[in-house]
Formats: C-alpha cells, sequence, structure tokens
C-alpha cells in the first residue's frame, strides 16, 4: 500500500525569509511568489500576516535532506 500523503515543511532552496511561503507553494501547488504577495497584501491590509508567518514559521518543520 502506498503512502500519497503530501507533508507540508519549509523549503530549503526557494526560501527569502524562513521558507515559509516557499513551502506553502509547493504544498498547495501555486507559484511561492503568489503566495508571497499575498502575505504582503495581507500584511499592507490586514495587519495580521506577520503575526501568522511568525507562527507558521515556528510550528512547520523544515523539510528534511
Amino acid at each position: 500500500m502506498e503512502n500519497n500523503s503530501k507533508k507540508l515543511y519549509r523549503s530549503r532552496i526557494d526560501r527569502k525569509i524562513g521558507g515559509v511561503c516557499g513551502g506553502l507553494g509547493v504544498y498547495f501547488g501555486i507559484d511561492p511568489t503568489v503566495v508571497r504577495l499575498l502575505f504582503v497584501l495581507g500584511l499592507l491590509f490586514w495587519g495580521g500576516t506577520l503575526l501568522a508567518y511568525l507562527i507558521l514559521l515556528i510550528v512547520i518543520p523544515e523539510e528534511p535532506l
């Protein structure tokens, strides 16, 4: 039996700060730049994405080697 479950990791390769947006982009199958743009827009208009990013940075494990 094959295990096809996807796991969410922080990216080691596609990272600007902590790899959160790169990991979310890979997990959801979208360009990490779009995820970064959504985080920045959220920061500018709502302000809560900085806290969300910091929480995700702590909670999401880094991609295994």
